[in-house]
């Protein structure tokens, strides 16, 4: 059988409390040792010797043994004098006998000057007895003791005349404390139980629950952060079946136009003359698909823990001036002015083969999107100490303000019929920004409707790039 955790805590409020009252009683114990009984040790040593004060030399005198009786009678102590230490056990009211009252070693002490101090259980009065002798000195000849005893109370009967109102009184407090207690503990655990069912409507599927704000304590901070919780997982759900759609809107395109086109070429359809020109689509739209799928097993692979870096020095400049060179047919195509401003001497500890990667990317957008005839910059600086600059500037259509922060998304066209003619995958953004994460650096564009787009590639750079 499950314990649910407010029974638990009440559980552990009743050992508590019990437990509470074991030490109680323990403690009672100790104050009854170190305190009533100690305290009318004391008492009974200084009114044994106030007595014996009184008592001047020779032998102890009946005068003075009927002064300390009289004492005794006033005293809560018994108390009486003797001349002879053998006489104690005939003024004792119980039978004991002389030498458990004054042993050899006590006989001894009282020679000394020293009271003899003793704690037993007698029987016949069913309770223990303390009791003090005073030795009556006359040099070192024992002339007589005065002897006081006191039968010590039982803690049992000391609390006895409130033990009853002493239980009854635990009993209510544990009733209205436990009462208390579950009311408190009900409305504690209330979020939790919350949390509790809305945990379970999340992982059945039901991505909009949230629970109610709570105080600024650990429960309402658990709140907060599973709502935050809740909201990551629904945008993430979000995402990932807009992110479904998209591969499915970009790939089902193509595979129309193949479908299409195909069908046309088998029935005959096609006009001869127009064989070859689909059959250059097919190629197109099959290319596009092949680098839609490399581009979507690129993300997922930049996305894994699994995945590393091949790390090694390469002279940026020189990856750059590779990169162009495979671009710059469609360059020379377009008729698009290219530039070229490289620092030689900066090094940086990259994966060549990723670098190249993003470089590709964005020359290829920035060829796709500049008209021809237009220009296109590529420029390697020196932005500080630790890093080197990448810049890619062209003259193209540029975008508009608002499209800049969601550019690096994937999937995400400023303009889709564009996009679409010029075979774009909508993922080339993405990639950079992710391998540029990668590498340790950052990625930032810039631009401006029909004047063009800068986009900034901050790589850090090995050390021996700026030594000179």
């Amino acid at each position: 059988m499950k314990i649910g955790l407010t029974r638990k805590i009440s559980i552990a409020l009743v050992i508590a409390f019990i437990v509470s009252i074991l030490y109680a009683s323990l403690f009672s114990y100790f104050l009854y040792e170190r305190l009533y009984v100690n305290n009318l040790k004391t008492e009974m040593l200084e009114t044994g010797e106030r007595l014996a004060h009184s008592y001047e030399s020779g032998p102890v005198s009946d005068t003075f043994i009927d002064e300390v009786n009289w004492f005794g009678r006033k005293s809560q102590f018994e108390v009486f004098a003797v001349k002879n230490p053998r006489e104690l056990s005939m003024c004792l009211p119980f039978d004991v006998d002389y030498e458990t009252l004054i042993s050899g070693e006590d006989r001894t002490a009282l020679l000394k000057g020293e009271p003899v101090y003793k704690k037993g259980h007698v029987e016949r009065l069913n309770r223990d007895v303390i009791s003090v002798a005073i030795p009556l000195l006359d040099g070192k000849r024992l002339e007589g003791i005065i002897y006081l005893y006191y039968p010590l109370a039982n803690l049992s009967e000391m609390t006895l005349h409130y033990s009853i109102y002493w239980v009854a009184g635990a009993v209510l407090f544990l009733v209205i404390a436990l009462t208390l207690w579950n009311k408190w503990l009900k409305k504690t655990f209330k979020p939790l139980k919350e949390m509790r069912v809305a945990a379970g409507e999340l992982s059945d599927g039901n991505l909009s629950v949230r629970v109610a704000d709570y105080p600024d304590d650990e429960i309402g901070q658990l709140a907060h952060t599973f709502n935050e919780m809740a909201e990551s997982i629904q945008k993430e759900d979000e995402r990932k079946k807009e992110f479904l759609a998209n591969v499915s809107h970009e790939l089902r395109t193509p595979l129309s136009y193949i479908k299409g086109y195909m069908e046309a070429i088998q029935t005959g359809v096609a006009p001869q003359k127009d064989k070859e020109k689909y059959k250059q689509i097919i190629m197109r739209e099959a290319a596009r698909m092949e680098r839609l799928v490399d581009d979507l097993l690129d993300l997922a692979k930049f996305e894994s823990k699994e995945f590393t870096l091949n790390k090694m020095p390469v002279p940026l400049a020189q990856t750059i001036e590779e990169s162009i060179e495979k671009v710059n047919q469609r360059v020379l195509q377009k008729g698009i002015h290219l530039e070229r401003r490289l620092n030689y001497e900066l090094i940086a500890e990259v994966d060549e083969e990723r670098l190249e990667q993003m470089l590709l990317n964005l020359l290829d957008n920035a060829i796709r999107h500049t008209e021809d005839g237009g220009r296109i910059s590529v420029t390697l600086s020196l932005k500080d100490e630790s890093l080197g600059l990448i810049t890619i500037t062209d003259t193209g259509t540029g975008m508009p303000e608002e499209d800049l922060k969601k550019i690096t998304e994937r999937f995400y066209r400023v303009n889709k019929a564009r996009t679409r003619k010029e075979g774009g995958t909508g993922l080339g953004l993405s990639i950079v920004e992710k391998l540029a994460k990668l590498h340790g650096g950052s990625l930032q564009i810039e631009s401006e409707i029909d004047k063009g787009t800068s986009v900034f590639i901050n790589l850090p750079i090995m050390p021996v790039s700026f030594d000179k």
